[in-house]
């Protein structure tokens, strides 16, 4: 069967701010990438309308996944609206079933905004609830398994308190992290919009900082940080390190 990596977050760009490099590696290894995105990041301007910026938006996400041959699925909710409802449940089992990963990547469970931490929640009730028969999403049939999941890391690798997150899982992506900026760098709206609204500047440079922060801690030039979903029934084998081997590090 192929093999395939389905990373969902919250917005446009944080797939590729938290885990392109790892997925990068993965598609270099024969992995299918498959990217989704909740909201279509409708929120993230302060000058044009909803309408205006997520076409902008769906557009720079389908351009970043395509430098990786990947798929790319915005799944419908609105930014700073993500809920925890059976609703949103299904759809995201409906979508867990619809790619039938063997590994998934998703939100820390804190991070700064709620938009984030209830992506991670949702996510883990997906991968648990893909195989469960009696949760119905019409015309997607259930999965055989409960797909090995990560967390990536928070943003600024802090949690909601502004504590450092201790990540256990590092993959070395010093190899591409020019894959990983040149998917950030067509995320080309939000360069202004981090400037206005979070005072960021130096959008990709950084991203840079922060991989190499993660770096140090393993030794290495650039890096990500995970930690693995290790709760009862999922997958216990750290599929990242089985597959990226020499480039994985575990603390």
């Amino acid at each position: 069967m192929k093999k395939r990596v389905l990373a969902i977050m919250s917005h446009p760009d944080d797939i590729e701010i938290l885990c392109a490099g790892t997925l990068a590696l993965l598609h270099q290894k024969g992995w299918e990438v498959h990217m989704a995105t909740m909201t279509s990041g409708d929120c993230g301007t302060k000058t044009l309308s909803k309408k205006e910026i997520s076409a902008i938006r769906l557009q720079e996400a389908k351009n970043a996944a395509a430098i990786l041959n990947a798929s790319y699925e915005c799944l419908g909710f609105e930014d700073i609206f993500i809920t925890y409802d059976k609703p949103s449940i299904i759809k995201i089992v409906g979508h867990i079933r619809k790619v039938n990963p063997q590994l998934v990547i998703t939100m820390s469970p804190s991070c700064y905004m709620l938009d984030h931490e209830l992506t991670s929640m949702l996510v883990q009730t997906g991968c648990f609830g893909g195989g469960l028969v009696n949760v119905e999403t019409p015309g997607i049939a259930p999965i055989d398994h409960i797909p090995a999941m990560y967390y990536a890391d928070a943003i600024e690798g802090k949690d909601r308190f502004g504590k450092r997150i201790e990540c256990n899982t590092f993959v070395d992506i010093s190899s591409v992290i020019d894959i990983k900026s040149e998917m950030l760098a067509s995320h080309e709206s939000q360069g202004e919009w981090l400037r206005q609204h979070h005072g960021m500047d130096e959008y990709i440079l950084s991203m840079k900082r922060h991989a190499e922060d993660r770096g140090r801690d393993v030794g290495v030039t650039y890096a990500e940080g995970f930690r693995q979903h290790l709760g009862h029934a999922f997958p216990q084998d750290n599929i990242l390190q089985a597959e990226l081997t020499d480039l994985t590090y575990i603390r």
